[in-house]
C-alpha cells in the first residue's frame, strides 16, 4: 500500500506537481480521479474542472479496456485487445452505443448546465486515481487538446512502468509510482472504496463556488 486513500494520494500527487508554471486548470476524470484532482487543485489554488470518459470494456470481460471515449467525440481503441478477445465489428458497436449514451447523460448531470473552464493557453493537467491500460487517459488528454491547451499534463498516483511511454498524446507525465509488477490500481489504496456521484458533483460545485468569476 502507497496510499491511504483518495485523498492522501492526491496531497502527495500535488506535491509533484507544485513547480508548474503559468496558467493551469486541473481536470480530474469522474468519477475516481475526481477526489484525487480535487486535492491537486486545492493545494495548487488552481480552477477544477472534469473529463468526461467512459471506457469501453471487453463484452466477455467487462474490466478489460478494449479502448475509451470521451466528451466530443473522441475515441480510442486498444486494437491487440480487440484481436486478442476476437471482438467483432457488431460487438464494438453495441458497446460504444451503450457507453455513449452513459457518457452523454453522465456529462448533462456533472456539468449540470455549467460552461467547460476555458483552456485555451493554458496546462491542462488530467488526473485520475491510477493508469492501467491507459485507454481512458489517452481519450482525456485529446479531449483537452482539441480544446486548445498549450500543454497537457498528465497526473496520476500510479501507473505500470511503461505507462508514459505508452500515452503519448500528454506532453508530461507525472507518476508517483511505477511499478513494473502491475496488477491493479486499487492494490496500491488502503481505502479504493468506489466514488459516487453525489461526492463528484459535491467537489464540482465546492470548486465552482470557490472560484473567481
Amino acid at each position: 500500500m502507497l496510499f491511504r486513500d483518495r485523498i492522501d494520494a492526491g496531497r502527495q500527487l500535488a506535491g509533484r506537481l507544485a513547480d508548474l508554471s503559468g496558467p493551469v486548470v486541473v481536470l480530474g476524470l469522474p468519477r475516481g480521479g475526481v477526489p484525487v484532482a480535487a486535492e491537486v487543485a486545492a493545494a495548487l489554488r488552481v480552477p477544477l474542472d472534469v473529463v468526461v470518459v467512459r471506457k469501453l470494456g471487453v463484452p466477455s470481460q467487462p474490466e478489460l479496456a478494449m479502448g475509451a471515449i470521451g466528451e466530443d467525440g473522441i475515441r480510442v481503441l486498444e486494437e491487440r485487445v480487440i484481436q486478442r478477445a476476437r471482438v467483432s465489428d457488431e460487438e464494438l458497436r453495441a458497446v460504444e452505443v451503450r457507453e455513449r449514451s452513459v457518457l452523454q447523460a453522465r456529462t448533462a448531470l456533472l456539468r449540470r448546465g455549467r460552461a467547460r473552464i476555458d483552456l485555451t493557453g493554458r496546462t491542462a493537467v488530467v488526473v485520475d486515481d491510477g493508469v492501467a491500460t491507459g485507454a481512458t487517459a489517452r481519450v482525456a488528454c485529446r479531449v483537452v487538446r482539441g480544446l486548445d491547451a498549450a500543454r497537457v499534463v498528465l497526473a496520476a498516483p500510479v501507473a505500470p512502468f511503461d505507462a508514459a511511454a505508452r500515452i503519448p498524446e500528454a506532453d508530461a507525465h507525472v507518476f508517483l509510482a511505477t511499478p513494473r509488477r502491475f496488477r491493479s490500481v486499487g492494490e496500491h489504496y488502503g481505502d479504493f472504496s468506489p466514488v459516487e456521484e453525489a461526492e463528484v458533483i459535491s467537489l464540482l460545485n465546492a470548486a465552482a463556488a470557490g472560484r473567481p468569476d
